[in-house]
C-alpha cells in the first residue's frame, strides 16, 4: 500500500477543502507514493511519538494537529517541532493530519464525541457557509430522469433529510450543429427546436466535480449546456461544533462527574450551575470558546468545550453553563475514528495507537 490510499479513504470522510483558511491539514511529510505498511495514530507529533515509530517498525504517523502549522524557515533542532521534522525525515517516516477538516466534516470529532455523551437530534453549531451551489442542466425529455438519478447518485440534491430534490420545468430549447458537430438530434447547420427540460438541485462544493462528471456521463448531448450558481444557503451536514439532547434531563453535578469520567479530566473549569438539569448540550472539540454566541442562539443547557478565557466565562448571559475539560481531553477520542476509517477501508492494514501521552498539560 502507498500512502496516497490512505490519504484518499481519510479525505474521502473528511474532505481537506473543509479545512480552516489557518490550518495546514494534509500530507506534511514523505511522498504521496511512499510504501507504508503500517500506521500510528495520535493527537500530537512529538519526537517521543516519532521514537516510538521507528522502534515499532511503523513508517506513516497520522495526526489529529498538524506537526508544522506554519512555515519553518529554519529546521536545526531548536524546537521540538524541528526536532520531531529532523527524526521523520532522516528515518524515512511519512506525516499526515486531519486537524480542522476532521473537526467540520460530519461524523467527524464532534458527532463522533456526541454520540459518546449520549445526544440524539444532533445538530452542527455553526453549519458552513458558502459552501453551496446550484447545478442547472437541459436535457431532453427523453433522458431527464437518466441524469437527475446521475446527479443524485454523485451525491446532489440533499437537503436536511431529504435526498433525492430537485425542481423541474419543461421548455424548448435551441442549437445549431456547426462543422465536425455530431449532434444527438437534429442536423448539421439547421437550427434545432427540442423539447427539454430544465433540473435544478443543490450541490456541496467539495464533490460538485464529481457531480459534474456524473451528470456528463449521462448527459446525451455532445456539448451538454449547464450552470453554476453560488448560493448562501447554509450546509447544514458540516461545520463547527454540535447541539444535540439528551434522552432525559440529568441534574447538573450529575452530568458534570459523568462528563468528568467520560473524558478522564481531574477537573472541569465551569461557570455557576445556573440551570438545575441539563438536557441540551452543545459540544466543540479543542477551541471552541468563540462559538459561545451559537451555543446560546440553540438554547443549550451547557456548552463543552476548551481554551475559554477569564473573561469569556462572564459571556453566559445568565443563560448557559461553560465547561471547560481541556484541548487535549475534548479531542482524545479523534483517534478512534481514524482507527475506524482505516481498519474499515484496509482490514490488512496495521494500525497503532500510539502509546505516548503528549498532553502538555498537567494538573497537581
Amino acid at each position: 500500500m502507498v500512502v496516497k490510499e490512505v490519504i484518499s479513504a481519510i479525505e474521502n470522510y473528511a474532505p481537506l477543502s473543509f479545512q480552516e483558511s489557518y490550518d495546514n491539514a494534509g500530507l506534511i511529510l514523505g511522498s504521496p507514493e511512499m510504501e507504508v505498511s503500517a500506521a500510528l495514530i495520535c493527537i500530537d507529533i512529538t519526537e517521543e511519538v516519532v521514537e516510538e515509530a521507528i522502534n515499532k517498525g511503523i513508517n506513516l504517523i497520522i495526526s489529529h494537529h498538524p506537526l508544522i502549522f506554519s512555515g519553518l524557515k529554519r529546521i536545526i533542532g531548536n524546537s521540538y517541532i524541528e526536532k520531531a521534522v529532523i527524526k521523520a525525515l532522516k528515518h524515512d517516516i511519512a506525516v499526515y493530519c486531519a486537524h480542522t477538516n476532521m473537526d467540520i466534516t460530519w461524523d467527524g470529532v464532534n458527532i463522533h464525541v456526541a454520540k459518546k455523551i449520549g445526544l440524539k437530534e444532533i445538530e452542527i453549531l455553526r453549519p458552513l457557509q458558502k459552501h453551496l451551489v446550484k447545478i442547472v442542466t437541459f436535457v431532453p425529455n427523453s433522458h431527464a430522469t437518466a441524469v437527475r438519478e446521475a446527479l443524485f447518485e454523485a451525491g446532489a440534491g440533499h437537503i436536511g433529510n431529504y435526498d433525492s430534490c430537485s425542481y423541474n420545468i419543461h421548455g424548448e430549447g435551441t442549437f445549431r450543429g456547426l462543422s465536425g458537430s455530431n449532434p444527438f438530434v437534429g442536423e448539421p447547420h439547421k437550427l434545432h427546436f427540442e423539447s427539454e427540460v430544465r433540473i435544478e438541485t443543490i450541490c456541496p462544493r467539495h464533490i460538485l466535480s464529481q457531480v459534474i462528471k456524473a451528470m456528463l456521463k449521462a448527459h446525451p448531448y455532445e456539448e451538454p449546456a449547464y450552470d453554476i450558481y453560488p448560493i448562501d444557503n447554509l450546509y447544514e451536514r458540516a461545520g463547527l461544533g454540535v447541539v444535540g439532547n439528551l434522552e432525559r434531563a440529568v441534574e447538573t453535578y450529575e452530568f458534570l462527574l459523568f462528563i468528568k469520567e467520560l473524558f478522564k479530566v481531574p477537573l472541569i473549569k465551569h461557570t455557576k450551575p445556573i440551570k438545575k438539569f441539563i438536557e441540551r448540550v452543545a459540544f466543540c472539540g479543542g477551541s471552541g470558546s468563540d462559538l459561545l454566541t451559537d451555543a446560546l442562539k440553540a438554547k443549550a443547557d451547557i456548552f463543552i468545550s476548551a481554551d475559554f478565557k477569564y473573561h469569556q466565562f462572564f459571556n453566559t448571559e445568565g443563560q448557559v453553563i461553560i465547561a471547560d475539560i481541556g484541548h487535549f481531553e475534548s479531542e482524545q477520542y479523534t483517534k478512534e475514528i481514524f482507527y475506524q476509517i482505516l481498519t474499515k477501508k484496509f482490514p490488512n492494514f496495521a494500525v497503532h495507537f500510539s502509546e505516548i501521552n503528549t498532553n502538555p498539560v498537567n494538573y497537581l
